[in-house]
């Protein structure tokens, strides 16, 4: 018999554990919950989260409550009759009354307690972690606090920047989510050590504003925050396609210190960086030649 399932999420993230779950025949999905139709683009043209076009076009009952904690979905959600619901990047705490109609199994995209909160993923770019994954949790009140009941790690390339590792976090948190339902009654959720919790906010677009100070941070930087809010000078002038120079080094800071075929490289107080693209203010994205030449900037001038 079909488990029945109740799917809450919002982004492209969670659309594609949502496919997976109606694409499973041993799993029913009865309902979604997902946030309301926002306006998008310049003309603010109203539209759909991805997991409710795919919902109308599979026959599944749409929700989009402003807010779970104002709004009493409980018993709408008892007489669905839900073996399991399932969260991810929902985008809402929910209540308590919610919490006890089923298990409710969260897919947060960190190794827990390590980053609670909104971005975990470009957290975990930002603090140059070499390996992250996602956990499956028991969900209760608190943010990311619940029982954790599998995690499934990942090894992060290098040079990998975040809209590369939300899709290669994305078929990790696929197949947990499969196996965890598949395998329910086979785990024994552990508690999670608060005393190690770590936390991330959501991110603005005043957080990609760098300066030459550490080119490792730089980058770190430039990994989490492509392709938004990207990163730039405090000038606008937006750094477009960067990479590590050297680690190590003291350097004056902004210093052209090298200008090569089809990048410069820039003194930081502590290491270097090269630039190969950027993008001034109100002008079309340009290789760094062009903007150098543009500026008469040479050598042993500083860029900002």
């Amino acid at each position: 018999m079909s488990k029945r399932v109740i799917f809450m999420g919002t982004p492209d993230y969670a659309d594609q554990i949502f496919k997976a779950l109606i694409e499973d025949h041993a799993l029913d999905v009865v309902a979604l919950f997902t946030q309301p139709d926002k306006p998008v683009g310049r003309k603010k043209v109203l539209t759909p989260p991805a997991p409710k076009v795919r919902a109308e076009e599979a026959g599944i009952e749409v929700f989009q409550p402003v807010s779970l904690k104002k709004e009493d979905f409980s018993q709408t959600i008892a007489d669905l009759k839900p073996d399991y619901i399932v969260v991810a990047a929902y985008g809402q705490i929910l209540p308590q009354s919610i919490l006890d109609i089923a298990p409710c199994i969260n897919l947060h995209a960190s190794i827990l307690p390590a980053y609670r909160g909104a971005s975990p993923i470009q957290q975990s770019l930002l603090s140059g972690d070499k390996t992250t994954g996602v956990t499956a949790m028991l969900m209760d009140v608190g943010m990311d606090t619940g029982d954790i009941i599998d995690i499934k790690p990942y090894d992060i390339p290098k040079d990998m920047v975040s809209f590369e590792l939300f899709e290669a976090l994305t078929e990790v948190a696929v197949d947990l989510t499969l196996e965890v339902l598949h395998h329910y009654d086979d785990y024994t959720p552990q508690a999670q050590n608060d005393s190690d919790a770590t936390y991330c906010k959501k991110i603005q677009k005043a957080d990609g504003e760098v300066a030459f100070d550490d080119a490792v941070a730089l980058i770190n930087r430039y990994r989490a925050f492509t392709p938004w809010p990207g990163i730039y000078l405090a000038s606008g002038l937006k750094l477009k396609e960067v990479a590590l120079a050297k680690s190590e080094g003291a350097f004056e800071a902004g210093k052209i210190i090298a200008i090569e075929k089809d990048r410069i490289e820039v003194g930081c107080d502590k290491g270097s960086v090269y630039i190969s693209r950027v993008q001034p203010v109100s002008k079309k994205e340009m290789d760094i030649k062009s903007f150098i030449n543009g500026q008469r900037l040479n050598l042993e001038d500083h860029i900002s």
